[in-house]
């Protein structure tokens, strides 16, 4: 099995920065895209941003020049720092790890556990 375990997060107040990281263990033979996706209650998950093994990125226009992904392929982890944070930035943050388990097989997507990221005064 796979597990994605995330941590970070917090109460923040507006302009404020915060550090999301989450890491990848189990049965794992190859990781390809990983990225962050975020969810509010009555709202689908959206994706935050996203980076590839070969480490091209993508940000939804919400976040891009205030967020930075970042990954690290031998440890098997992804972290997401978040600057000049907003209102509007609130919401429970997943990671998410297409893995591939054997040298023939597909990927599967994983999911972390959730962190509560709250900005406000």
């Amino acid at each position: 099995q796979v597990q994605l375990v995330e941590s970070g997060g917090g109460l923040v107040q507006p302009g404020g920065s915060l550090r999301l990281s989450c890491a990848a263990s189990g049965s794992i033979f190859r990781i390809n895209d990983m990225g962050w996706y975020r969810q509010v209650p009555g709202n689908q998950r959206e994706l935050v941003a996203s980076i590839t093994a070969g480490g091209r990125t993508k940000y939804s226009d919400s976040v891009q020049g205030r967020f930075i992904i970042d990954r690290h392929n031998a440890e098997k982890w992804i972290s997401l720092q978040m600057n000049n944070l907003k209102p509007e930035d609130t919401a429970v943050y997943f990671c998410q790890a297409d893995v591939v388990q054997t040298w023939h097989g597909a990927s599967d997507r994983y999911w972390g556990q959730g962190a509560q990221v709250t900005v406000s005064s």
